[in-house]
């Protein structure tokens, strides 16, 4: 089955929990998770965001379930990256 290593959302988010808090509830959902957020555009009651996650495994559902429970919503992704099982036994 094939791995998603690291994807590119772009998701719209409530100013709290702020960038650090998003981050890291992110970040605490996988062992390896990498996370990197940056905020592009803020408005009165939230901000667009721009958000990396890299791992060995990542699990979109449960990302997307994480982020949606802190008051966001994923509008595109807009990268991704895969490997193939064989790839994530080197």
């Amino acid at each position: 089955m094939p791995l998603v290593k690291r994807i590119v959302l772009d998701v719209l988010k409530p100013h709290q929990p702020n960038a650090l808090e998003f981050a890291h509830g992110i970040a605490q959902l996988g062992a390896d998770y990498r996370v990197q957020l940056n905020v592009v555009e803020v408005d009165e009651k939230t901000e667009s965001t721009v958000i990396a996650i890299e791992g060995h495994a990542l699990d979109m559902q449960q990302i997307e379930e994480a982020i949606n429970a802190m008051g966001g919503s994923v509008h595109s992704i807009d990268e991704v990256e895969v490997s193939g099982e064989a790839a994530a036994a080197d």
